[in-house]
């Protein structure tokens, strides 16, 4: 499948899953997409996710002291949230618009619950796209009640679409699971591939459930669940405006009999917040996956640190350092670069105690070379679309890993020409 983007992004990433999931109806949300000309003709750039009554959400969002207009917005309309629809463009970020910004998504919000038939509140919006341009909203109010009225539970894949900028492919992913004697269903979808260093990336994710839980308990579940999902994906360091990751669950599986689940530490829960984990981490990873220009997905992995919170920030100073990702685009276990990241982190570290492995095959030990170093067998591993970057610091029990990609000159030439 080719899918074009952007005039610049062509192919599908080599990193795309093979397999595209069955994505099933979840009761209570319905979907449509159309083309707008938000930015370009002839492509759909508007999703509608039309709701329930009886809906509730949940969200985490930017730390960004920049954020866009609908991080704004969601973010006030949050608490005490009786969501009706979510309502997504591609092509403008909406962000750093000023006035004309906010009165972009009134305007959509209103325009929205008129065709639904609720509150402007109701509405939740995001936007992903060229940053500083002042964002066209009337182009919704063309299509906004035909979406209404096309909106059906099956078109996800077409969704994840819709939402897609300079990615290569949608993002979706599902999972089910039991609450008492009923399942319940997660769906989820995202779209990433630069700006990504998520901190809570033109980084948007949004998952459905029709599992019976409360706003406090699905908050409480994405609030974990981002740490070692989203917030463990870097693509290039940079943290967007937009980055926004929403939950609705509907709770129209009462209707089979799932118990309503109104405290976070439920045991009910457990098989529930395993299989959200999953989603989280299937769509965080499919980002990494379709990093711009990426060729390598790039495992991270952190031991023997002072803590988790120090592996992490060693781990990230690994994943964004242009030195590292370029050399492994290069198919070089350049463990000098390794050591470089990990020295500058800022962090507990050891030189003499310090242990590298890329692709399974310990490249450093104990501060210098492996004695056993074989440049042909490492640099066979290094031709692999999958490396494995490990580092042992020998100082404690924490631990962590993180998610990213090669550096490629096709990154260069796409965020170069993005604005063309």
């Amino acid at each position: 499948m080719t899918v074009c983007i952007m005039a610049n992004t062509t192919k599908v990433s080599p990193l795309a899953p093979v397999n595209v999931p069955d994505m099933p109806a979840i009761a209570g949300v319905k979907l449509a997409t159309a083309a707008a000309g938000i930015k370009y003709a002839n492509r759909t750039d508007v999703l509608l996710i039309v709701l329930d009554a009886g809906t509730v959400a949940a969200g985490v969002f930017t730390k960004s002291k920049c954020p866009s207009a609908p991080v704004e917005w969601c973010r006030a309309k949050l608490k005490g949230a009786k969501p009706r629809a979510l309502v997504v463009n591609s092509g403008n970020a909406n962000a750093f618009t000023g006035k004309s910004g906010r009165q972009a998504c009134k305007f959509t919000a209103v325009i929205a619950a008129r065709a639904i038939g609720c509150k402007p509140n109701d509405i939740f919006l995001a936007s992903t796209g060229v940053i500083g341009e002042p964002l066209n909203a009337k182009a919704f109010d063309g299509v906004m009640e035909g979406m209404v009225v096309a909106a059906k539970p099956e078109p996800w894949l077409d969704a994840a679409k819709a939402i897609m900028t300079t990615d290569t492919f949608p993002k979706v992913a599902t999972a089910k699971t039991s609450i008492g004697k009923a399942t319940v269903t997660i769906n989820g979808i995202a779209k990433g591939a630069g700006m990504i260093a998520p901190d809570m990336a033109t980084m948007l994710s949004f998952v459905f459930t029709d599992a019976p839980i409360s706003a406090r308990v699905l908050q409480k579940l994405l609030s974990d669940g981002v740490t070692d999902s989203f917030n463990a994906v870097t693509i290039d360091g940079d943290t967007s405006t937009s980055d926004t990751l929403m939950a609705f669950a509907t709770g129209t599986a009462a209707a089979r009999g799932a118990p309503k689940i109104s405290k976070p530490n439920d045991p009910r829960l457990r098989g529930f917040r395993t299989a959200l984990q999953m989603v989280l981490c299937d769509l965080a990873e499919q980002v990494a996956r379709d990093g711009e220009g990426a060729r390598k997905l790039v495992e991270i992995e952190v031991e023997g640190a002072v803590s988790k919170q120090s592996a992490r920030r060693i781990a990230m100073s690994i994943a964004n350092s242009p030195l590292v990702k370029t050399a492994i685009a290069g198919e070089d276990a350049n463990w000098g670069r390794v050591v470089m990241a990990v020295g500058k982190a800022g962090e507990p570290a050891d030189r003499d105690r310090l242990s590298i492995w890329f692709g399974g095959i310990r490249v450093a030990h104990k501060g210098a070379r492996d004695p056993a170093y074989d440049e042909a067998k490492v640099s066979e591993a290094m031709k692999s679309p999958n490396i494995s970057l490990k580092v042992a610091l020998g100082l404690g029990r924490g631990k962590d890993r993180v998610l990213t990609c090669d550096l490629t000159k096709e990154y260069v030439a796409i965020n170069g020409d993005y604005r063309s």
